[in-house]
């Protein structure tokens, strides 16, 4: 019994595989097959929004040529799909679906996926023909119907108005958005390179008779302003479209075609001999003006291929999608994208050359340099006329946080630098207070040499409030060095006075040394504690000789003894070991220095035998 069971399952198995492969096979045929329609924009489920299909996309991807689009635009159930099919040579049972029910048959924007090749000055050029989703028909938003008309008209070469009868205010309002993006991106100096060229305008009107005027004549009036004496908002607005679609004069032209036949129903299923012989003369005119009038697609001055249609095609349903209303402020701000980059991209540049830290001046004027060059860069490159503004708001924006961490770290090296600075005066300040010979002129000297080197090097927004500290610590130190100062040259003096005493009498043996180190000793602690206390003799003419004398030897600019004073104190000893050992052996007592004179026990006493 398990045995069936088992081979049963596998059998399962079996089938599910090759429904699998079956169904990736008819895939891969279907993706081959090209010589069919397909989906590249759709709606979304609530049909407000747009999104790409990835099928249609693959037949624009593989293209290598420039490309060119043709879009066909109008109310539904007008025969847009039906047009689209005649100008391709196509039935309806190989081409675009043809609706005969109430309802529209085209969802979103298709592409027939077989492009026409066309020679255009010199260029081979793949035109892929467009067919929309009509507008007003039941069931969908108006901002729908405005994303649809808006999508055709930016990512189409030639715009393909069809309108049956007549012209209505309702389709010269629809080109409101139209006429807002020429003007956005196309109106810019001659020269320089645009957004995209917008879509040349081709009024299709399906019109038996037109009463004695030619196209462009019902179009031309249909376009004068109409009188508003009554000031009425909407009137105005509809005016501004008409004065707008005059300056777009020359990039749109007007077209005649009469009904192909008077049952539309069975259009699809008649040929060119059983149609209007009118219709189909004004068929094969309405090919060659299109061809005339079509150009590859140029996008920020170069033209695109497949994948770089594509990707333009993303970039512009992205901007669509923004927000609950598509507005030309959207479209701009994606153009404008990769222009904010590159201007961001010039300020860091510019910013990074400045060596920090510098004074808040520099700083700011160095900032305005680059601000200059940077919105120099974006005057001549950016896209939109009227909504860049936006587009300047967001780049000061981000210029204003680049800006600010520049001054923070402006501020944090100020700092750094300052208190480096400080740091290295304070230990030299605590380096004089303890010299081993004390010395004004050496405290005043590197006092000096301090505070200059702070002056000079301490730069920045740090400088102010650093060079408070700094007044207040080299206060504090002069004070506690003049304070220590007269205290410590009385003891060293007292000192020195003594061990030149015992120099003077004992080693070098010179009775003026000796006598001379008594008189100081004797006027240090002697005589000054009779007459005068320990503090009033600072201010003694005296002891100012002193003092005067005591720093005219130990410190000059030349001489430092107090960085010398162990070195010469070393060459002393050992000239006066030499001159004991030696030196009067061989030159004689007398040789340098009136030495003491012994001649108890000497070598020239008598001999008393």
């Amino acid at each position: 019994m398990k045995a069936p069971a088992s081979s049963m399952a596998m059998s399962n198995w079996v089938f599910v595989f090759s429904i699998v492969v079956c169904f990736f096979a008819s895939g891969s045929l279907a993706i081959e097959n090209f010589h069919q329609a397909f989906p590249i924009v759709e709606p979304d489920p609530g049909h407000t929004k747009l999104r790409l299909s990835r099928e249609g996309l693959e037949a624009i991807e593989r293209i290598t040529n420039p490309i060119a689009a043709v879009a066909v635009i109008g109310p539904y159930r007008s025969g847009k799909s039906f047009l689209l099919n005649q100008l391709l040579s196509l039935s309806c049972y190989e081409g675009f679906g043809v609706g005969h029910m109430r309802d529209t048959k085209t969802k979103g924007i298709w592409v027939w996926g077989t492009p026409i090749e066309l020679d255009i000055d010199g260029v081979k050029t793949s035109v892929f023909y467009l067919d929309t989703e009509g507008f007003e028909s039941v069931g969908k938003s108006n901002v729908y119907d405005d994303r649809i008309f808006a999508l055709a008209t930016v990512m189409s070469s030639v715009l393909v108005y069809n309108l049956p009868e007549t012209i209505r205010e309702a389709d010269i309002a629809r080109l409101s958005f139209a006429v807002e993006l020429a003007e956005e991106f196309y109106g810019r100096v001659k020269g320089q390179d645009v957004a995209f060229e917008p879509a040349k305008l081709l009024w299709l009107i399906q019109r038996d008779f037109l009463q004695g005027k030619s196209v462009q004549q019902m179009v031309n009036e249909a376009l004068l302003r109409v009188p508003n004496n009554d000031g009425n908002k909407n009137i105005d607005m509809v005016n501004q479209i008409r004065d707008s679609l005059a300056i777009m004069g020359d990039n749109s032209t007007a077209f005649s075609l009469p009904q192909p036949h008077l049952e539309r129903t069975k259009l699809c299923d008649m040929k060119d001999g059983e149609l209007d012989p009118m219709y189909v003369k004004k068929k094969e005119q309405l090919k060659q003006l299109v061809s005339s009038i079509i150009r590859p697609k140029i996008v920020q001055g170069k033209t695109l291929n497949g994948k770089e249609f594509v990707s333009f095609l993303e970039q512009i349903l992205e901007a669509l999608n923004k927000g609950e209303i598509p507005s030309t402020g959207s479209l701009v701000e994606v153009f404008n994208k990769g222009i904010l980059e590159r201007c961001l991209k010039l300020y860091h540049e510019r910013m990074e050359k400045l060596s920090l830290p510098l004074v808040e001046q520099s700083v700011q004027e160095y900032h305005e340099r680059s601000m200059e060059e940077v919105m120099k860069l974006f005057e001549d490159q950016h896209f939109g006329r009227h909504h860049a503004k936006k587009s300047v708001e967001q780049l000061q924006e981000e210029v204003d946080k680049v800006f600010k961490n520049v001054v923070m770290a402006n501020e944090y090296q100020s700092s750094k630098l300052c208190e480096a600075l400080y740091t290295r005066c304070e230990d030299k300040m605590d380096q004089l207070q303890v010299l081993r010979l004390p010395s004004m002129a050496k405290f005043n000297a590197g006092f000096l040499q301090c505070n200059q080197s702070f002056e000079q090097e301490c730069v920045g927004p740090a400088k102010v409030n650093y060079e408070v500290r700094m007044m207040k610590m080299l206060g504090k130190s002069r004070s506690l060095f003049i304070k220590e100062y007269n205290h410590r040259l009385f003891n060293w003096l007292v000192a020195f006075s003594l061990v030149m005493v015992v120099v003077g009498r004992f080693i070098i043996k010179f009775i003026l040394i000796e006598i001379g180190a008594w008189i100081m000793f004797i006027f240090l602690e002697t005589y000054t504690r009779m007459f005068w206390s320990a503090e009033s003799l600072y201010y003694n003419p005296v002891w100012h000789v002193i003092v005067a004398t005591w720093e005219t030897l130990v410190y000059s600019p030349v001489l430092d003894l107090d960085r010398w004073a162990i070195p010469a104190g070393v060459l002393v000893a050992l000239f006066i070991l030499y001159w004991r050992c030696y030196g009067r052996r061989k030159h004689g007592s007398g040789w340098i220095l009136p030495l003491y004179n012994n001649h108890k026990g000497g070598s020239n006493r008598p001999r008393s035998d």
